[in-house]
């Protein structure tokens, strides 16, 4: 089963593209949600560089399910960890992703995505 369709009785050629196209749209909207994010949650976030990466982690692997891993510091900072301990620093950080989510769905929707609000 992927995005709802059972494979079960598609060929293993159909099967297969299939689950390419899926995983490829699937990228696709991860890399613009994290780019979105880091957007949205820079005036909240103190970024080093550019944050999006790419990560062989099972979380990310999903086929059809959109996937960021979002790294606001690193507790072996200082400054880092301060900001992630303080009620301000978690505050921003929950500001900017919130920014991000809100942003990316009402995108989906104005473009007549039907998955988009539920």
């Amino acid at each position: 089963m992927l995005n709802g369709v059972n494979l079960g009785g598609q060929s293993s050629d159909v099967s297969s593209i299939l689950i390419d196209l899926t995983q490829r749209e699937t990228m696709n909207v991860s890399v613009a949600f994290a780019r979105l994010l880091q957007r949205e949650a820079a005036p909240y976030v103190p970024f080093r560089g550019t944050a999006h990466r790419f990560a062989s982690l099972m979380v990310l692997k999903a086929p059809d399910t959109p996937s960021v891993l979002f790294e606001a510091g690193y507790l072996s900072n200082a400054a880092d960890a301060a900001f992630l301990a303080s009620r301000e620093g978690r505050e921003n950080i929950a500001r900017g992703v919130a920014r991000a989510i809100e942003v990316h769905f009402a995108r989906r929707l104005a473009a007549g995505d039907k998955g988009a609000g539920g």
